[in-house]
């Protein structure tokens, strides 16, 4: 069920008015409700991967248990180990069958051995690779003993199905998010109204900005061999608006949903192309996954507390495997270690932690030396948008090799784009004026005939904009 459909404008009302009213207490009723809800929501689109859920919610919910029970190590380990194994195989054997196989017959291929194996149509399930992280982040915090099992299973698979969140996140961790599945929750007026406006806020950037986006990307992409330098950089930069606008256009759409419900959600996403260094970008961009792979994988290998040499594997590391967590194909590989490329001069300078306030704090206009680091820091990240765009890693360089070589039709073919250009400034200004606030419409302080002209006009462009409920990007990942 999308966010962005018929469907859901009727799920989440009803949904909303029975959990408030039919079953707005006690727990024993309002959870096994959320579960059902998030069944019927994650089984609209094929309720035969259900049961992936439903396993790795069982398995982790008894690992759990025996975990707390278990007092030799050599148990807890193997406890762990049967937790990491079933959730990591399931999602190693949904989403990277195909790649791992195909990648095989190409590397014999090209040693000239034709190899011809029998054909398996692999299905990626929507969102296993979100609610996979979200549920190994509670045994693992239960084997290093920084939480507590609970034994109160609808609560837990609540947890691991809530449907806000499950198929694109934020990527929520067990010590935060299940404690609110713990405890009742009281209607809030006020968080309700919040959510109301995140939740209007992500269907414009989704709808408005990413759908209409896409449309000029596509063709951009799909010609680029015979368009100019100019169209080109239009569409890497249509792209990096789009993807963002996309993900974390459902990310406040999800958070907004949640709250309507009564539970908070982290932050997935805060201004990143205000970013001036990657370091910075990194902690601004998708930051469920990437603080996920900071506590589980970056730490655990040693983090920055080995030797330079070691330190540098374990940034390569992370920011590979965070690259093929995004999808089975070379590309996603590159742009995750292009990324580390990025990240490496900066982790040696020791500059890595250098920006961790908002960009001009404070102030209207950023300074020189920031807008710079803002303008190098958004190329950088462009050019690595292209790897994750193109559907080859040969086509990427040729994308980018162009951009460098087909000046020589100077700006033709770029009138075509100049409205959703400017579209893309009048976001840009707006998110840059409201960059203090977790999302621009939060908490507005205007006169009440100011918010709802606001609120007016953005549904308005939304409805009209809302022509075909297409796919959230990161629905593929």
């Amino acid at each position: 069920m999308l966010f962005n459909s018929i469907q859901f404008l009727v799920f989440l009302p009803t949904v909303f008015a029975l959990y408030w009213f039919a079953f707005r207490s006690p727990l024993r009723l309002q959870n096994p409700f959320v579960l059902v809800a998030s069944y019927v929501f994650y089984g609209w689109w094929d309720w035969r991967f259900l049961g992936l859920i439903i396993i790795s919610t069982v398995v982790d919910y008894l690992v759990g248990l025996r975990l707390q029970q278990a007092t030799r190590s050599i148990s807890r380990r193997a406890l762990l180990i049967t937790s990491l194994g079933v959730n990591l195989g399931l999602l190693g054997f949904f989403k990277y069958w195909n790649f791992f196989i195909d990648s095989w017959i190409s590397a014999w291929a090209s040693a000239g051995v034709t190899i011809h194996p029998a054909t398996i149509e692999i299905i990626l399930p929507v969102g296993i690779s979100f609610y996979t992280f979200q549920t190994l982040s509670y045994t693992i915090d239960i084997y290093r003993r920084k939480i507590e099992p609970t034994r109160d299973f609808v609560a837990f698979a609540a947890f691991v199905a809530f449907f806000p969140q499950l198929v694109a996140g934020p990527i929520e961790r067990a010590s935060t998010l299940l404690p609110q599945f713990l405890k009742p929750r009281q209607f809030s007026y006020s968080n309700a109204a919040e959510g109301v406006r995140q939740i209007l806020w992500g269907l414009f950037k989704k709808i408005v900005i990413a759908d209409q986006l896409a449309i000029h990307v596509d063709d951009i992409f799909a010609n680029y061999e015979s368009l100019p330098s100019s169209v080109l950089i239009l569409g890497m930069i249509f792209f990096a608006f789009q993807i963002y606008c996309d993900f974390s256009g459902y990310s406040d759409i999800a958070i907004g949903t949640a709250r309507l419900f009564g539970f908070r959600l982290m932050v997935n996403f805060y201004y990143p192309y205000f970013s001036r260094n990657i370091a910075e970008f990194w902690r601004r961009w998708h930051i469920s996954l990437s603080t996920w792979f900071r506590d589980y994988v970056y730490i655990p290998l040693g983090g920055s507390r080995v030797s330079t040499a070691r330190a540098l594997r374990n940034v390569i590391i992370v920011f590979t495997v965070s690259g093929l967590w995004h999808g089975a194909n070379w590309t996603f590989i590159a742009w995750g270690m292009l990324h580390a490329l990025y990240f490496v001069p900066l982790f040696l300078l020791g500059t890595n932690r250098r920006y961790l306030d908002d960009a001009a704090a404070g102030k209207l206009l950023p300074s020189i030396r920031e807008f710079a680091g803002i303008v190098l820091t958004f190329t950088v990240t462009c050019l690595a948008w292209v790897f994750f765009r193109a559907p080859s890693l040969d086509q990427a360089f040729e994308y980018i090799q162009r951009i460098f070589t087909g000046w020589s039709a100077g700006l033709t073919g770029t009138t075509e784009h100049l409205p959703v250009l400017l579209l893309v400034v009048a976001f840009t200004a707006l998110e840059w004026v409201y960059r203090h606030k977790e999302f621009p419409l939060s908490r507005p302080s205007y006169p009440r005939w100011v918010r709802y002209t606001v609120y007016f006009l953005l549904t308005y462009f939304t409805i009209i904009g809302s022509k075909r409920a297409a796919e959230f990007i990161y629905f593929q990942f």
